[in-house]
């Protein structure tokens, strides 16, 4: 394992949200050294901020994803060993009934091909991948939380 964090986009944009969970955002910290994005993830964002109007929202988050997300982050192609893993997993799935979306097969395949374990608050969007390491950030901070309250 290469020992890389791969953030879905519900991740990534937690820093945006009006009221970030300060433990989600305590581990981008820690782990800053060990952050990556996918293409796939910064189209998505993108995405999300070309479809606002123009404001100081959208300037902002424009800002975030530039100047911060881009300029710090190493974002992670779809290419051929993904595409390859993709369609592999896409003819498993389909098999056993389960057709998770081509996005998130995408965001799959680019994690799993360069060894990162996917952060994400959707585990259930990536359901029935194999090999795939996945983390919730958020619920993980939650477990915590609740098993301490039960002692």
């Amino acid at each position: 394992m290469s020992g890389l964090f791969l953030l879905d986009t519900n991740v990534l944009s937690e820093p945006l949200r009006p009221q970030p969970d300060p433990g989600v955002l305590a581990r981008l910290q820690q782990h800053q050294s060990e952050i990556v994005t996918a293409s796939v993830v910064w189209h998505e964002m993108l995405f999300g901020a070309y479809r606002l109007p123009e404001s100081a929202r959208r300037t902002a988050i424009e800002r975030y994803l530039f100047d911060v997300v881009q300029a710090t982050l190493p974002i992670f192609d779809y290419d051929d060993r993904a595409a390859a893993w993709h369609a592999a997993e896409r003819a498993r799935l389909a098999e056993i009934g389960l057709t998770p979306s081509f996005v998130d097969g995408q965001i799959a395949a680019i994690a799993r091909v360069n060894n990162c374990t996917l952060i994400t608050a959707s585990a259930g969007d990536f359901k029935g991948f194999q090999d795939l390491q996945l983390e919730d950030w958020r619920r993980s901070r939650r477990a915590k939380k609740s098993s301490s309250r039960k002692k």
